[in-house]
């Protein structure tokens, strides 16, 4: 797979993922989403240039040095596709959790983080809104896990479809039937599991960190219950308003930054 052709695939799966969280969301909307003007496409658009221009299909790149080089795990050790792709899938999700544990342990990396937090409603734009700072630091965690992985540019690529489908769904305004929640929370993230981790409660922050699989949050003590029925408080503590796009493109420059007393001390 080239790179002009992993970016067609990602841009197509991006676009079907955002159709399905959108569906979804309109068929099962919990409640009112509140105001659109939160800055989310803004900071979306903001993202997309600059990670177009830093980035571009780097992953797609890593991927096929790494299988010229004969570097990571599965260019060491060859296997099947149907191997190869649900361990990718399993490893970079686990990546993408601790990854997202260190944003809330670390002050440096919340105040970047804080910017996703600052949304005082919940839906699927939600999950857009990330400070660029954020995707740029991340990214070198991900190459380095793309490599060390040693994965194909089509196991990446299926990684990142299904992410994007369960990072968009999960921040859907979305209400499931109990029975069928309690169902997919045994194995997957929901978007009730979700919004609480969304909560202006700090304590609630330190949960909850998985995208697709509640795996990592229930081996690793970070799991906690929670149903479309709850009602949650989101945002963070002093903020009536979710800043639009200047102002959350600022916040990491804040003195203190936002959030509850753990995160203002660290």
């Amino acid at each position: 797979m080239t790179e002009s052709e992993f970016a067609i695939v990602r841009t197509v799966g991006s676009t079907l993922a955002l159709v399905a969280a959108l569906s979804l969301q309109y068929w099962r909307q919990q409640a009112t989403i509140g105001s659109t003007r939160r800055g989310n496409i803004g900071l979306w658009a903001v993202n997309v240039l600059v990670m177009g221009i830093v980035c571009g299909a780097c992953a797609c790149s890593v991927a096929r040095w790494a299988a010229g080089a004969g570097v990571g795990l599965f260019n060491a050790i060859p296997a099947p596709l149907w191997v190869v792709v649900p361990a990718t899938i399993l490893t970079l999700d686990f990546v993408a959790y601790l990854w997202h544990r260190a944003n809330h342990r670390l002050a440096w990396l919340w105040r970047f983080h804080q910017v996703h937090h600052s949304d005082v409603a919940f839906s699927v734009s939600t999950g857009v809104r990330f400070h660029p700072g954020e995707l740029l630091l991340a990214l070198p965690v991900r190459l380095a896990a793309v490599a060390l992985l040693g994965a194909p540019a089509l196991a990446i690529i299926a990684f990142e479809i299904v992410f994007t489908v369960a990072n968009l769904i999960a921040h859907g305004n979305i209400s499931l039937p109990g029975r069928l929640e309690r169902r997919l929370a045994q194995g997957l993230i929901t978007p009730a599991l979700h919004r609480r981790h969304h909560s202006r409660r700090g304590r609630e922050l330190d949960h909850n960190f998985g995208t697709i699989f509640t795996l990592w949050d229930r081996q690793l003590g970070t799991y906690v219950d929670s149903a479309s029925t709850d009602r949650i408080d989101i945002g963070l503590p002093g903020l009536t308003e979710s800043p639009r796009l200047l102002g959350a493109l600022r916040l990491p420059l804040r003195r203190h930054p936002l959030g509850p007393d753990w995160a203002a001390a660290r």
